[in-house]
């Protein structure tokens, strides 16, 4: 079928879903997080001298035989976080803006994201086989809350629901607040899971939730063995969250073009590595990362450089001290003509030495970059 005007009523829709999902979106700062600190069995995250107890062995040579697993593994949790932020087309780059569905959501992302960056295999009672050995994934947001079903251990009080043995855990765990994040290996059993006294009869009892899960005792924190030596402080940095608010602003302050939001990002961020999901979220188009190539020509009368993976512009990035992006990432960088007495990094281009303008400088018209390295 079609319209008075020859289109398919496909077409009209599409069209129409496109606008839609093309619309810019704003979201409010987060409030800080009023749910109170950590509890301090869990603060240390640390092995200290500690080796790995035998049945949790396997799993750690496993991770320490993988190829680079440290850096796959805290990507894979900022890979979680990012596609359910999805903010290309929501324009979040919070967790806190995620509803309460998409957070308990979350932990099954982070598995699945997991389960494809190692290939690892399905088991055939929990999650995983790692070194031919079951294992499950758990999330937490929160240091030592990890939710832990009857199935996972023995338990003669559970009858037919108690597990077959006490199976081991992999504990992950990240704050993008904080950039921190952990991943660890305990074996779950009843005793290391949360018991209290009873204050009418004293008696001791077994502490659940609405599921019938448990959460580990703090006293439990002891003996996780933690990867990679304990708590890390280098998650892959959300850009937009730690940005200063009144710059974020600035950025996202032109709702009617995603072409000037993407240039302004460029203009506050100079000298640091921009990934493609960031220029996503700024831009909300479906085609967000050309607008981080027009922002080349868009910034020139203004002397700065949009620097992507091209060999060429990983060279100049080289010159000029700076980190060379790799493929779906860029960085900027205000330059001016070098003189001839100046003795700091500067790279050649159009015939010319540049090096970094410093604040203050005035604006020169910025070179244009060579789209392949010379010879």
């Amino acid at each position: 079928m079609t319209d008075p005007n020859g289109h398919s009523q496909q077409d009209s829709r599409a069209r129409a879903l496109r606008r839609k999902r093309n619309a810019f979106r704003v979201h409010p700062t987060p409030a800080k997080d009023k749910s109170g600190a950590e509890a301090a069995a869990w603060a240390q995250l640390s092995n200290l001298d500690k080796t790995p107890s035998p049945e949790l062995k396997p799993f750690v040579d496993w991770f320490e035989s993988e190829t680079e697993s440290r850096e796959r593994f805290r990507w894979a949790l900022r890979d979680g976080l990012d596609e359910l932020l999805d903010g290309q087309r929501t324009g979040r780059w919070a967790y806190h803006h995620l509803s309460p569905t998409e957070k308990a959501h979350l932990g099954t992302v982070i598995e699945i994201n997991l389960t494809k960056e190692f290939d690892l295999k399905a088991g055939l009672v929990l999650d995983w086989q790692i070194a031919g050995l079951e294992v499950d994934c758990k999330y937490s947001q929160r240091l030592g809350r990890w939710e832990i079903p009857m199935e996972m251990y023995r338990c003669d009080a559970h009858e037919d629901r108690q597990g077959k043995s006490d199976y081991p855990a992999l504990l992950t765990w990240f704050n993008d607040d904080t950039s921190q994040w952990a991943a660890g290996l305990i074996t779950v059993t009843d005793e290391r899971l949360r018991w209290m006294n009873d204050k009418t009869t004293g008696v001791r009892r077994r502490v659940y939730n609405g599921d019938r899960k448990r959460r580990l005792a703090d006293d439990s924190a002891r003996d996780v063995f933690w990867l990679w030596g304990g708590r890390q402080n280098d998650l892959p940095r959300n850009l937009l969250l730690h940005m200063p608010d009144d710059a974020r602003s600035r950025v996202l302050s032109s709702p009617s073009s995603g072409q000037e939001r993407v240039n302004q990002l460029f203009r506050e961020l100079q000298g640091r590595i921009i990934g493609r999901q960031t220029i996503l979220t700024v831009a909300q188009q479906d085609d967000a990362p050309k607008r981080a190539r027009d922002a080349r020509r868009h910034l020139r009368p203004e002397g700065l450089l949009v620097l992507g993976h091209e060999p060429a512009h990983a060279r100049v990035a080289t010159d000029l001290g700076l980190l060379a992006p790799a493929k779906g990432e860029w960085i900027s960088v205000r330059v001016r003509p070098a003189s001839d007495l100046i003795n700091a990094p500067h790279t050649t281009l159009e015939g010319r030495r540049w090096v970094k303008a410093q604040v203050g400088e005035p604006a020169v018209m910025a070179p244009l970059l060579p789209r392949k390295l010379a010879g």
